[in-house]
């Protein structure tokens, strides 16, 4: 009896632990309950095809190196459904990287690539477990990736948005509108 009783503790305690890791993973995500503003990016050219990027975030801000001739911004989103809305998750999101490309595919392939992280992982990667048992998670409605891409010109600058369909860029000034106009 007295093993009985041990073993269902264990049990217990591993159970425990294993909704503190979940726990954990959830605060890397921002709640999204409607469209909102997650960041600015601004561009500085360095030399043709070569940028620095300024990132503001709501929290910290990043420069970084972006080589091509657009600029790409990736994020992760989880989405539930049934009693996981009733008892208040909203959709979830949390950036993922930056990284630079070009419009000519031939230099796409050869060219200097620069990708860069925007989050840092926690506990355990609750998104990758809801793509791979989405069966096992019933309230776990849809688990995807949202990116959107825009030109880099010197002194342009976009705002990031996210609503529960994904990412939205937008241009901020004047040169990121003409950019857009002129994008081919």
């Amino acid at each position: 009896m007295g093993s009985l009783e041990g073993l269902v503790g264990l049990l217990l305690l591993a159970i425990a632990a294993l909704m503190a890791a979940i726990s954990i993973n959830l605060y890397t995500y921002d709640r999204l309950t409607h469209e909102s503003t997650i960041a600015e990016v601004s561009f500085q050219e360095i030399k043709p095809q070569h940028f620095g990027a300024h990132v503001l975030f709501k929290n910290n801000t990043k420069i970084l190196d972006l080589r091509g001739d657009e600029w790409q911004i990736d994020a992760r989103v989880l989405k539930w459904r049934g009693m996981a809305v009733l008892i208040g998750f909203d959709t979830l999101y949390r950036l993922d990287r930056l990284n630079g490309r070009y419009r000519d595919i031939t230099q796409e392939r050869t060219g200097l690539r620069t990708v860069h992280s925007l989050s840092e992982e926690q506990g355990l990667d609750l998104w990758m477990i809801g793509r791979r048992y989405a069966h096992w998670i019933p309230w776990v409605d849809a688990v995807y990736g949202s990116a959107t891409y825009m030109p880099m010109v010197d002194g342009a600058s976009y705002t990031v948005s996210v609503s529960s369909t994904g990412l939205l860029a937008r241009p901020s000034n004047d040169i990121a509108r003409k950019a857009i106009g002129e994008w081919r």
